[in-house]
């Protein structure tokens, strides 16, 4: 299981509108992508597919822009991953049913358990503790450089 660059940048777009959350304001894109270094058309096409499911809202004119569409402590991992990739991240697309063997039996038990964990770890963190994660690190870092 791997991060797609897609889920990633939809990921840091995200902790970007969660860290301005407070102030209320919505951030364009083009600040958006300088703070994540993000393509700015990019950036647009998943800010759209995020706002379709939900979890940003945009707003017209001049100070314009996206904000979350719902608290940063109700939005979690899981949610933007289901929501990016176009499929509920839960079941894989199965393929066409092959003479099930018992090593390939047990090998799609172990995966589907590994795939359970994967998800409940992803559920269990919003975007909020993720933000307090990234804070605490970076308050290590500039520790470690005095």
């Amino acid at each position: 299981m791997e991060l797609s660059c897609k889920s990633e940048y939809a990921i840091l777009a995200l902790l970007e509108l969660a860290t301005h959350y407070q102030n209320g304001e919505p951030l364009q894109i083009r600040q958006i992508a300088a703070q994540q270094n993000i393509p700015d058309r990019y950036l647009e096409q998943l800010l759209a597919t995020m706002r379709r499911g939900g979890l940003v809202k945009s707003q017209r004119g001049s100070k314009g822009g996206y904000y979350l569409a719902r608290e940063p402590w109700k939005i979690t991992i899981f949610e933007v991953l289901t929501c990016i990739e176009g499929l509920d991240v839960r079941t894989s697309e199965e393929k066409p049913q092959q003479p099930t063997s018992a090593d390939r039996a047990v090998l799609k038990e172990v995966w589907q358990e590994a795939r359970q964990v994967a998800n409940s770890i992803l559920q269990k963190y919003t975007l909020a503790e993720v933000c307090e994660k990234r804070d605490s690190r970076k308050r290590l870092d500039v520790m470690y450089y005095i």
